[in-house]
């Protein structure tokens, strides 16, 4: 799957997100686009967008587009307070479906 960091998270993440394919906003340029723009933008290709951003399903209607979204609610969007996540995160992925956000969060 192809995986798209949000600016939220930590770049350094990717490596903990093997076999999968990662880029970050920042790798594509992306860095200061809005919710929808990144979004259209994304769809087209990748599958699956990590965030940090709480407010992401309340401004944006996730079934009008075809990116999976994961949205992490870790103690902070520090990076080591995120890696104990990616277990849950590779899981969630492979049942989500377009359109679809997963919440994992650190009190799960």
């Amino acid at each position: 799957m192809r995986l798209l960091l949000d600016e939220s998270i930590p770049r350094r993440l990717a490596q903990h997100l093997t076999p999968h394919d990662v880029d970050s906003v920042h790798d594509r340029s992306w860095d200061g686009l809005k919710n929808g723009a990144l979004l259209n933008s994304a769809e087209v290709e990748y599958d699956v967008l990590i965030t940090a951003d709480q407010n992401l399903p309340n401004q944006q209607y996730l079934p009008r587009f075809k990116i999976r979204v994961v949205l992490l609610a870790g103690v902070t969007n520090r990076l080591e307070d995120l890696i104990p996540l990616v277990s849950a995160v590779l899981r969630r992925i492979e049942s989500l479906h377009e359109g679809e956000l997963a919440i994992v969060s650190w009190r799960d």
